[in-house]
């Protein structure tokens, strides 16, 4: 059962995973892209996964926040 009142040390581990999360994404996205590129010899799929990385990003980034508000 999570504490109710979490110490300094903890709410700097949750944020700063919530801070690298849409970073991580897009470079995942982009790299995921970049690779798939080069296996069928294209050049638009990076810019695709670009874009998913970036959406799947802020989805979770909202899923975070949104359950950090219900929390207080």
């Amino acid at each position: 059962m999570p504490d109710k009142d979490p110490n300094g040390m903890q709410m700097v581990g949750r944020y700063l995973s919530i801070a690298m999360m849409l970073p991580l994404a897009t470079f995942i996205g982009y790299v995921i892209g970049y690779y798939l590129d080069k296996a069928f010899h294209t050049g638009f799929l990076k810019i695709v996964f670009l874009l998913i990385g970036i959406a799947s990003g802020f989805l979770e980034l909202f899923r975070e926040l949104n359950k950090d508000t219900k929390n207080q």
